[in-house]
């Protein structure tokens, strides 16, 4: 089972220390400790003043080793008995930086991979807490802090909020294009992204182990079970390397693809061998790790590739061309 840890997760940990950025940049004058702790959502959380002033003061060191200028003002000109905090936006600001062609092309590519999904609710929260108390918001800086995270799953939402919350999910998973669906009972750790998908890992409790799992291979809706803070997360949970550890477990498939002379470059580039089928179509023999990914690649030739082998590669082409249609039918 889970470890019975206390420790606070490392996507907790970020939360808070983004939550207290934002509120040291969001202000016009240095904030007492006490203003922070009713603007931040986990420090209100706290179980005691010691617990709050050791966590705070931690923070504090942490943000100042990854070069966030977090300054200690005096809150009065006339008294300096109790200092104030907040964040220099001049020194914040990134100066103007010169990128080359191709530079901005790999900043472009990363910045489509952030663009739906914005502050997180506790982030959220603590504006709101700021406006509660008087505290003179800056809006504008915060806007360049605003993540958007682009995923098409259906389940990264529930599954990451489940996580979050450290609450059970049941859900009905397919371990291939064809495998039937089974039902799955997990306690999420993690999501992560690895090599183009979105994934969780957790522990699952039909199976009694650590698991990971894909979230495109989740089937139908995910159901959200049990009350929150039901579990503990292991200490020093490593979500990648733990992925990467189960991808790199499976052993590579043999593929068939037929593609026509001059097209399918991506295919060609990664092919064992390259055989003329006639003066129209090359056929491709390829290694491949991930079944799904090959489809979609096909899938994205249009009728310039044609899946021949295996059987799971042929059926999850012909589904999901099958499905475009369908759906290119119901928007008529």
């Amino acid at each position: 089972m889970a470890s019975s840890s206390r420790a606070v997760s490392p996507a907790l940990k970020t939360e808070r220390l983004l939550n207290l950025v934002i509120c040291l940049l969001s202000t016009r004058r240095p904030l007492s400790k006490q203003d922070i702790r009713k603007a931040v959502p986990q420090y209100g959380d706290a179980a005691s003043d010691e617990s709050f002033d050791r966590m705070f003061e931690r923070d504090k060191d942490e943000l100042r080793d990854i070069g966030i200028p977090l300054r200690t003002e005096p809150l009065d000109a006339y008294f300096d008995d109790e200092p104030g905090y907040r964040i220099d936006q001049r020194e914040y600001a990134l100066p103007d930086i010169a990128f080359e062609t191709d530079e901005l092309a790999v900043l472009g590519l990363a910045a489509r991979t952030w663009q739906q999904a914005s502050l997180g609710g506790a982030a959220a929260q603590a504006m709101r807490k700021l406006r509660v108390h008087d505290v003179d918001r800056e809006v504008g800086p915060v806007v360049t802090l605003e993540p958007r995270v682009r995923t098409t799953e259906p389940a990264f939402e529930p599954i990451k909020d489940a996580a979050l919350q450290r609450r059970m999910v049941a859900f009905s998973y397919r371990k291939g294009v064809d495998a039937p669906a089974q039902a799955r009972r997990l306690q999420p750790w993690a999501v992560a992204s690895w090599h183009g998908h979105w994934y969780v890992t957790g522990f699952d409790l039909d199976r009694d182990a650590p698991r990971v799992f894909r979230l495109s291979r989740v089937v139908g809706k995910v159901k959200v079970q049990g009350p929150a803070k039901a579990y503990d997360i292991p200490e020093g949970h490593d979500a990648m390397s733990m992925i990467a550890t189960n991808d790199s477990g499976r052993s590579a498939r043999t593929a068939v693809v037929r593609v026509r002379a001059g097209a399918g470059n991506t295919l060609r580039r990664r092919a064992s061998e390259v055989v003329a089928v006639d003066d129209d179509w090359d056929q491709l023999t390829l290694a491949h790790h991930d079944v799904e990914r090959l489809v979609s690649e096909v899938c994205g030739f249009g009728p310039s590739a044609v899946a021949i082998s295996p059987t799971e590669l042929v059926e999850g082409v012909r589904a999901r061309l099958a499905a475009l249609v369908a759906a290119q039918e119901g928007s008529v």
